[in-house]
Parts: structure tokens; sequence; C-alpha cells
């Protein structure tokens, strides 16, 4: 029995160690999947007789805006959130109290001079409080179209991987777009998009060195301090 309870220990324990890992690394929520091919354009015929065919008709005179799946649109990326607090909370208070007797059976009245009270309380507090934050990125990378809703905006993701010796430099990013916020150029501002998710992530010797290991992950997920 003791030696099925300390196997039972030994089985649990490797699920508590990931458990700990997981809910300590943060995670940005990009929409996936991160590419998408555009589907083949299918053209029912059209036995009309007439030089144009409906079916396989193309504008003359097309902009090249994004504007299905599959095509690609580059996102100017410039985000900057500041945020400041200040409180300042300030208490006072003072009491004063005397008490004396007038007469007491027994006693005369030189002694009863003697018998009187006085206290006097102070009480202050001061209190000041600031919080900043700033917070500033800026970049570029090309997206794709991977999905066009019934309104006529595009969701858009794409993925950007530099690897230079060991480390690899990762960039995701996701969001909706507007067409009608689109420039010239095919390009878009992300603080005109919507519901916008952006995650920059290394990968590589240089990020295992400045992260913390897998035991201390484990200790600090369940220290109560």
């Amino acid at each position: 029995m003791r030696v099925w309870r300390k196997l039972k220990t030994l089985a649990w324990l490797p699920a508590a160690l990931l458990t700990g890992c997981v809910s300590m690394a943060p995670k940005v929520d990009v929409a996936e999947p991160t590419q998408a091919r555009p589907s083949a354009a299918v053209y029912a015929p059209v036995n009309s007789g007439a030089i144009f065919q409906a079916g396989g008709y193309r504008p003359l005179y097309e902009t090249h805006r994004a504007r299905m799946v599959g095509d690609i649109i580059t996102v100017n990326i410039s985000e900057a959130i500041s945020a400041k607090q200040e409180s300042t909370s300030t208490l006072a208070k003072t009491g004063t109290v005397s008490s004396g007797i007038s007469a007491v059976p027994l006693l005369r009245v030189d002694q009863l001079a003697k018998l009187s009270a006085a206290g006097t309380s102070s009480n202050t507090f001061n209190g000041k409080g600031s919080t900043e934050s700033t917070n500033d990125f800026t970049g570029t990378i090309t997206a794709t179209v991977i999905e066009v809703l019934p309104n006529g905006h595009l969701i858009i993701s794409g993925e950007k991987q530099i690897g230079v010796a060991h480390n690899v430099d990762v960039l995701r990013f996701s969001g909706q777009i507007d067409p009608a916020t689109i420039l010239p150029g095919n390009s878009v501002a992300s603080s005109q998009i919507a519901n916008v998710r952006i995650a920059q992530i290394g990968r590589g010797a240089q990020q295992e060195a400045q992260g913390i290991g897998w035991l201390a992950r484990f200790f600090l997920s369940i220290s109560p301090f």
C-alpha cells in the first residue's frame, strides 16, 4: 500500500511541475491560422452567346487593396500606452478630556483640588502615492487576410520570424480591418485596427538565459508570498 501511494505521488509530481510552468507563462491570443491560401475561382459556364461573360468578369481598373482571403496587407505598428495615477490622503483628529469633583463626603475643599483629571489625544495621518506606466511599440509586419466578414471587414493575421545565430525573434499580429481605412500602397496603421493582438517573443539561448528555471517556476506558483 505504501509503495502504491509513493508511485501515485511520483506520477502526480510531473503534472504539477508542468502546471506551474504553464501558469507562469503569459500568452497573447493571436488569431489562427497566421496564413491562408486563396481558394481557386470557379466560374460557371454561361452559354449566352455574348462576348461579355459575367462569370469570368474582372474589372479593367482594379486597385491592389486587400479585399479577399489570401491577400496581403502591410501593417504599420505604432502603439503607445501611457497611464498615470496619483492619490493623496490626509486625516487629522484631536480630542481633549477634562474632569473634576466639586464635593465628596468627609473630604475638605483643598483635598478635592487634587481629585481632577485631564487628557489630550491627537492623531494625524498623511499618505501619498503615485503610479506611472509608459509603453511604446513600433514596427512593420505584412499580414494575410484569413477571413472576410459579412459586413466586408477583413480579419488579418501574420507572423514574422527572424533567426540570428542561435536566437529567433518572433513577431505575431492579428486584428480586424475596415477596408475604408486602408491607405494607398495597401497599408494600414495599427491604431485603426480593431481587436489588435500583438506578441513579440524570443526563442533560443538568449531567451533561456533571461527566463526562470522550471523548478523555480514551480515553487513560485505554489508559494503564498
